[in-house]
């Protein structure tokens, strides 16, 4: 079996775990392995069924088109039905006799053994530094004013006894490409964040009177994430540069709004994309949400699916955050970030009231996005999500939501 080609410009992938052993009898279609590309974790199914030799070990990056691993067709399945390979006669293998260990000698020891001399005592006392702490290299093992010069501070502190193991394990080939992305970004473009916070109270209103109506008729919730795709789409067609990237000297500019969702998957976040968000409804978008979702978070999700949006949202606030920067996903030229939605104190017709306030922030590459477009596109979304009946239903509630 040779390495499928995962996707567009996609030339090697990494053996990220085996899903079955050295030896084994495999189905066709079976999943075998799990490879990790540089922008998804993908199964490798078995091109046909029998006996499996592994050429690739957990770890190894292999380009597309190599051999993994060879199926031996003419192997016949175990009658038992179990996947047992079958084992070779063991070897008896003398075990030779542990030859005695001879304990070292003790070192010389003597009166003088860890005391100081006055000069390193007085340092050691500067230092808070127990002479109990510091080995001695003097004669007899005394601590000389060089060994405490050269003693630690910490050296000094108590010892708790907890636990200080350690573990080290490689990054799987997508995190690595994210974390070099992610670098990238910081280095090649001229970020910027504003910020602004949003009244939900509308879209509370709404959500409180329509939701249970709404996912009786559609079959899926009407949360929040079509509020704000539909609020950055309308934001997006009145802030063309915000649906824009750079591609060398030139500004490329859509005519569509292929949204990227963030989504947190078992190997990481993902980020799959609504393709022209601008020709869906309320329910369009809650039922690719969910399609999405439940694609990634399964392993389903295809390097196809995740590539080519033209702008993408975060949403942070699920899992507490109050507030944050969120990072341009490249080539993209801007990402709105969501955030929790905490009662707070506002001002509202000169008067102090108590509403669902949600934080958002909008992170800009400024080379193409002016201030004037990033803080103008960030209130029309504000706008939107406070007035959503007038600006994203066309005062038709139950138009718009397909009741």
């Amino acid at each position: 079996m040779k390495v499928p080609s995962p996707g567009e410009s996609i030339t090697e992938v990494e053996i990220a775990e085996w899903l079955v052993e050295d030896g084994d009898y495999v189905e066709k279609d079976q999943a075998i392995a799990e490879v990790d590309s540089d922008k998804a974790t993908l199964e490798l199914p078995a091109e046909a069924a029998g006996i499996i030799t592994l050429k690739a070990e957990v770890g190894d990056a292999v380009e597309v088109g190599a051999v993994v691993c060879l199926i031996d067709t003419s192997g016949a399945k175990p009658e038992s039905g179990s996947e047992a390979k079958a084992e070779a006669p063991k070897k008896e293998v003398a075990t030779p006799a542990k030859a005695p260990i001879e304990k070292a000698p003790d070192a010389k020891t003597s009166y003088a053994t860890g005391s100081a001399s006055p000069a390193a005592k007085k340092i050691l006392d500067e230092k808070g530094v127990s002479t109990s702490a510091v080995k001695g290299t003097g004669r007899d093992g005394r601590i000389t004013k060089d060994d405490a010069v050269k003693a630690n501070p910490s050296m000094g502190s108590p010892v708790t006894g907890g636990a200080r193991g350690e573990t080290r394990s490689k990054l799987s080939m997508l995190r690595r490409k994210v974390a070099e992305r992610l670098v990238q970004v910081k280095n090649e473009t001229a970020m910027l964040t504003t910020f602004n916070e949003v009244d939900m109270s509308p879209i509370f209103t709404l959500r409180k009177e329509y939701k249970e109506t709404f996912k009786g008729k559609h079959g899926v919730g009407l949360g929040f994430m079509s509020f704000f795709t539909l609020a950055v789409v309308r934001a997006l067609e009145m802030y063309p540069s915000v649906n824009s990237m750079i591609d060398g000297k030139e500004m490329l500019s859509y005519d569509f709004c292929d949204i990227s969702i963030a989504v947190s998957g078992p190997k990481g976040l993902m980020v799959p994309v609504i393709r022209n968000a601008e020709n869906l409804t309320f329910r369009g978008v809650e039922a690719e949400v969910k399609r999405l979702a439940i694609r990634a978070r399964e392993g389903e999700i295809t390097v196809d699916e995740m590539t080519g949006g033209t702008f993408t949202i975060t949403n942070g606030g699920v899992f507490g955050s109050m507030l944050s920067t969120p990072i341009i996903n490249p080539p993209q030229s801007a990402i709105l970030g969501m955030h929790n939605i905490v009662e707070r104190p506002i001002v509202r017709d000169g008067a102090i009231a108590i509403a669902p306030i949600m934080y958002v922030a909008l992170s800009y590459d400024h080379r193409i996005i002016d201030g004037k477009e990033s803080v103008g596109f960030l209130v029309a979304v504000k706008e939107a999500l406070e007035n959503p009946q007038e600006l994203l239903m066309d005062d038709n509630v139950k138009k718009a939501l397909e009741l």
